[in-house]
């Protein structure tokens, strides 16, 4: 995923993400702590896939349920967005479910007097969760990009997509180089 442009909690998250999947022994660096970034906390959440392809909130930190204007737990993530963003953000899921690799959603939100914020919603898959028929989870990030006071502490209501960043599950395996001789 090319992620020049993300916002620096999205990046932090990402880092931690690739720094616990990483081949044993492959990590270099420590293992990230809560402590070392407290702010990224209030903004998590987690969501699981359901048999009807429901994905239900099964936590979220304060500062989304402070932004969405509700507790979130067993509420389906899909019914924050509606029509055709519902449809690709589905898709979306499904993609980062099937390869396994993080994926980042560009949008804004509307409070339901027309007020907007930029937003952006990391979602990454959670160790070992494939494993468990039925119990497939996603770690995510809803981060505010600026303009929060904009809001005037109305919540976000209705959510749309500018911009699907889908998983790069590009392998870096060996190189293959063709090298010619006229001689």
């Amino acid at each position: 995923m090319v992620d020049r442009t993300i916002h620096p909690n999205t990046r932090v998250l990402l880092d931690a993400w690739r720094r616990l999947n990483a081949a044993p022994g492959a990590g270099a660096g420590k293992t990230p702590q809560v402590n070392d970034h407290p702010e990224l906390v209030e903004r998590l959440f987690v969501i699981q896939q359901m048999r009807d392809n429901a994905w239900l909130f099964r936590n979220a930190g304060e500062a989304v349920t402070g932004l969405l204007g509700r507790q979130l737990t067993n509420h389906n993530f899909l019914d924050l967005w509606t029509g055709p963003d519902r449809k690709m953000m589905g898709a979306f899921l499904e993609a980062i479910r099937l390869d396994g690799a993080p994926g980042v959603v560009r949008g804004r939100g509307e409070t339901m007097t027309g007020q907007r914020v930029e937003l952006e919603v990391s979602l990454m898959p959670l160790a070992h969760a494939a494993e468990r028929p039925g119990a497939y989870r996603l770690l995510g990030l809803y981060q505010a990009l600026g303009g929060e006071p904009m809001l005037k502490g109305r919540p976000v209501w209705r959510h749309r997509i500018s911009m699907l960043v889908p998983p790069d599950t590009r392998s870096e395996g060996p190189q293959l180089k063709l090298v010619a001789s006229n001689g």
